[in-house]
């Protein structure tokens, strides 16, 4: 990592600066922690998250007890070079409550995890007024008959130059994808799993 440690100010910080982590495959913001130069030294040569304790005035490497390590992929500092952002790849949850992230797991994901909530809700409140429901309660073969549609209509749209019609038509195709997957019992969750393992 080209990263020099002496370009950076701990002055501000009383010898310490906070650093950002970051899922670097969803983006998520995983943690709040405080580094001095040996923590960020340490850190740059095991290639694990490092933090300075304040409360135990120590380093101390996340993970060190529970093995849930933060191995790092990327370090950059802000424009007045007092705070960190570090992205890594997380071993395991990294809040000690047992979340992906110590700042809760609502709204870390982004919208798509919220019309999958909305979605969910809607097939079981059993809304008889939702197109979405009535969609869900015809069963596998509807679900994935009206997948298959609009995927063919994201196709003929793409040939054509009307963003807004193909945009229009990718988010029916995404809509309609998480009913399929909720029909399914699955998840976006696992989906992006299987991305995920894709890409290690």
């Amino acid at each position: 990592m080209n990263l020099k440690i002496s370009e950076l100010d701990f002055e501000k910080g009383n010898g310490l600066i906070p650093s950002i982590i970051q899922d670097n495959r969803s983006n998520e913001v995983l943690m709040l922690g405080y580094m001095n130069q040996d923590a960020l030294k340490t850190t740059i040569e095991s290639e694990k998250v490092t933090f300075f304790s304040r409360s135990k005035n120590r380093l101390w490497t996340k993970g060190e007890t529970s093995a849930n390590f933060l191995n790092v992929i990327s370090i950059s500092f802000d424009c007045d070079k007092d705070a960190l952002l570090i992205k890594v790849i997380p071993e395991g949850p990294t809040c000690h409550k047992g979340t992906s992230s110590c700042f809760g797991e609502a709204d870390s994901k982004g919208f798509l995890y919220k019309l999958e909530d909305i979605i969910e809700q809607k097939i079981e409140s059993n809304d008889e007024q939702s197109y979405t429901n009535e969609l869900f309660r015809r069963g596998i073969n509807k679900v994935a008959q009206k997948v298959g549609e609009e995927a063919v209509e994201v196709v003929i749209e793409a040939k054509d130059d009307n963003d807004d019609l193909f945009l229009n038509e990718s988010a029916d195709l995404l809509y309609h994808f998480l009913i399929l997957l909720k029909a399914k019992g699955k998840k976006l969750k696992d989906v992006e799993e299987v991305l995920q393992k894709r890409n290690e």
